[in-house]
């Protein structure tokens, strides 16, 4: 078909609102142009972003994704599966809560390929994760290019992988004259932290890198109930990135950013290559984090 024509067919496709049927299109490429998002992260607090790495990522290629959510019920995550491979998608990309615990359902031995996101994935797969140890590197760098020498870390549950690879990051670079503290995820164990921090007999620190956002707020507010500033007196830095609460706190967190999206694209990229009949090989690819610098700990590290 010469240019010409074609671009007369284009035209007149669009002024009489032909749209190509996809069922037809699925049937003679045998892919339906569907790829299957399955995840236990209700919250969408990992999973949003990494989907629209994915979304960004496809739809150039004309593939859609669709997001299923399956809490932590094996049965319902069965379900799920069962309805995407109904819809003969043409892969799924597995995501979760933390990159240590598999999704409660089996996705081996599927006959669609599946690619793992901020999720433990089975032998032999692809998997995505973000960098905590490099992330964690980045922090404490940075406090430490700004003059902070007694730099604390306040951080979530040890069981966690990730936890362990940022606190390993940590001490590596800030030495073990402070000990990690361990907690839970949230507001309250970093106003509890500052207070243990506080209390102690001694030199007081002068930075602080917290293990997520939520907990380095709270260490925000705790320091200005003392009337301890931030940056001026200590330095404070959050992991995660979590815009709805780094950009709300008093002053702005500095945070470093698992960089959540781009892992979603390399995702539905890989997937997209084995739908294809590509090879991929299989084995965990680490992702590096930055660092969003906002006024909690700003400044040049060169200064």
């Amino acid at each position: 078909m010469g240019d010409d024509t074609r671009e007369r067919v284009k035209r007149i496709a669009a002024e009489i609102g032909f749209r190509p049927n996809a069922l037809a299109k699925g049937l003679l490429s045998n892919r339906t142009f569907t790829i299957g998002l399955l995840t236990n992260d209700t919250y969408g607090r990992f999973t949003l972003p990494v989907m629209a790495g994915i979304t960004e990522a496809l739809v150039d290629h004309g593939v859609s994704v669709f997001l299923c959510t399956i809490e932590d019920d094996p049965a319902l995550g069965k379900v799920h599966v069962d309805a995407m491979l109904d819809k003969h998608v043409d892969g799924i990309i597995a995501s979760g809560k933390r990159i240590d615990r598999r999704l409660p359902v089996d996705l081996s031995n599927l006959p669609v390929p599946v690619v793992y996101a901020f999720t433990e994935g089975a032998p032999d797969s692809v998997t995505f994760c973000a960098d905590d140890f490099q992330g964690a590197a980045l922090a404490v760098e940075w406090l430490k290019g700004l003059g902070r020498h007694r730099i604390a870390h306040v951080t979530g549950p040890e069981s966690f992988v990730s936890v362990r690879e940022r606190a390993r990051a940590y001490r590596e670079l800030a030495g073990d004259t402070l000990p990690v503290m361990y907690g839970s995820w949230s507001e309250a164990w970093g106003h509890e932290a500052v207070e243990q921090l506080w209390s102690t007999a001694g030199a007081k620190p002068d930075g602080i890198f917290c293990g997520n956002d939520q907990i380095a707020r709270a260490v925000v507010d705790a320091l200005r109930e003392r009337s301890v500033r931030v940056p001026e007196d200590v330095s404070v830095v959050g992991f995660d990135n979590w815009e709805i609460v780094a950009a709300q706190t008093r002053p702005p967190l500095t945070t470093v950013d698992m960089n959540l999206k781009a892992l979603g694209r390399e995702a539905g990229l890989t997937v997209l290559a084995l739908a294809e009949g590509r090879t991929v090989e299989p084995g965990i690819r680490t992702l590096p984090c930055e660092l969003v610098v906002r006024q909690s700990c700003g400044g040049d590290p060169n200064l």
